[in-house]
């Protein structure tokens, strides 16, 4: 085993959460305020890619807030990620849905798969 990964084995989560391209996810982000202030917010989206593995996997989101498009990326074994919640499956063809950041309305959305 290299040093590398000896280093990081504590800091991996036990359950983490089992996402796939294409799904909605409601991704619940802790966020430090002023002082010792924590707070948690929501990012609803669609997932378009995830990358990486071990502690550096990452899986990222986007959604349209007021007609723009926001994409955000979420390392999977943050401690700020406090839960991933799957809000439908998506059924796609693709490993990374990067298409859809050129796409707009109904055509920027994902079929629903029925599993």
């Amino acid at each position: 085993m290299d040093a590398l990964k000896i280093m990081t084995e504590g800091m991996l989560k036990e359950q983490p959460p089992v996402i796939e391209i294409g799904d909605t996810v409601n991704v619940s982000v802790k966020i430090r305020e002023s002082g010792d202030k924590e707070r948690i917010q929501a990012f609803e989206g669609t997932v378009i890619a995830r990358k990486g593995s071990g502690v550096a996997e990452t899986f990222t989101v986007r959604r349209l807030s007021y007609g723009v498009g926001v994409e955000r990326v979420f390392p999977i074994h943050s401690p700020n990620v406090a839960k991933v919640t799957i809000v439908r499956k998506g059924k796609v063809r693709r490993a990374k849905l990067y298409y859809l950041r050129g796409r707009v309305g109904k055509a920027a959305k994902v079929k629903e798969s029925l599993k």
